[in-house]
């Protein structure tokens, strides 16, 4: 299986041309024969948790059709970041769409004190099933708690998709962290990060994939947008710059 992970910059509260975006780079990822590819947390808006109450939008919303258009016509599935409404306040949210399938929602079950304010967590495991793997999202925070990772790996669960917007403290934590939870659990570990401002911090990208055996297979530089594809048969991973390709 081919899995990509996108690192790039969103444009704060501007969905539209984060969906514009996001599809050049799934375009991208198509080309170059990815079955799946995911985005960095809340890439359709930016990690803006003060903005989230008028940018959260459901599973409905006909913005992101073109999504479920393109995960059908190229065959791949898709994830993208997304404030969910919930109640009174908002999920961080996840939307899945795989080809010729109702899409998931999934919503970050463990939260930051900071996001406690603004947000509410979700109360169920998203896993996604492919003939080759079972596959688990996970967004930021909760990537870099042990026991998240450890339902996973409960639940048969052999690649962990880590979806963040990360400074360089809490990277600094994941890249010690996410090797050890692929050796501990024989599960690749492939992480998308943002870059650029989020909020009140600066995200560093360093979008990385690490092997079932912990090994680091590639990780990009802090300032560039691009494509970090993993093949898990081979072993092998590249980085694609979509502006050359």
């Amino acid at each position: 299986m081919k899995i990509s992970a996108v690192q790039l910059q969103s444009f704060t509260g501007d969905i539209a041309s984060n969906i514009a975006k996001h599809l050049d780079f799934i375009k991208v990822a198509a080309a170059q024969g990815a079955d799946l590819v995911f985005f960095p947390e809340l890439s359709l808006t930016g990690y803006e948790p003060g903005l989230v109450q008028a940018l959260a939008t459901d599973i409905t919303d006909p913005r992101l059709d073109i999504f479920q258009q393109y995960s059908d016509t190229h065959n791949i599935v898709i994830g993208v970041g997304l404030p969910i409404p919930a109640a009174s306040k908002v999920q961080i949210g996840m939307i899945w769409f795989e080809p010729k399938t109702p899409r998931h929602s999934y919503a970050k079950q463990q939260l930051h004190s900071d996001e406690l304010p603004f947000f509410v967590a979700g109360d169920r495991q998203l896993v996604l099933t492919t003939s080759a793997h079972k596959l688990v999202p996970a967004i930021c925070y909760e990537s870099l708690q042990p026991n998240h990772a450890d339902h996973a790996a409960s639940l048969g669960v052999d690649v962990y998709l880590a979806s963040v917007a990360k400074p360089a403290t809490g990277m600094a934590k994941a890249i010690l962290h996410y090797p050890a939870i692929a050796r501990q659990h024989n599960m690749h570990v492939i992480m998308s990060d943002a870059i650029g401002p989020c909020d009140n911090f600066t995200s560093v990208g360093q979008s990385a994939v690490w092997n079932n055996q912990g090994e680091l297979l590639m990780q990009m530089d802090s300032n560039s947008e691009g494509i970090l594809m993993v093949d898990t048969v081979s072993g092998k991973a590249n980085v694609y710059d979509p502006a050359f390709c």
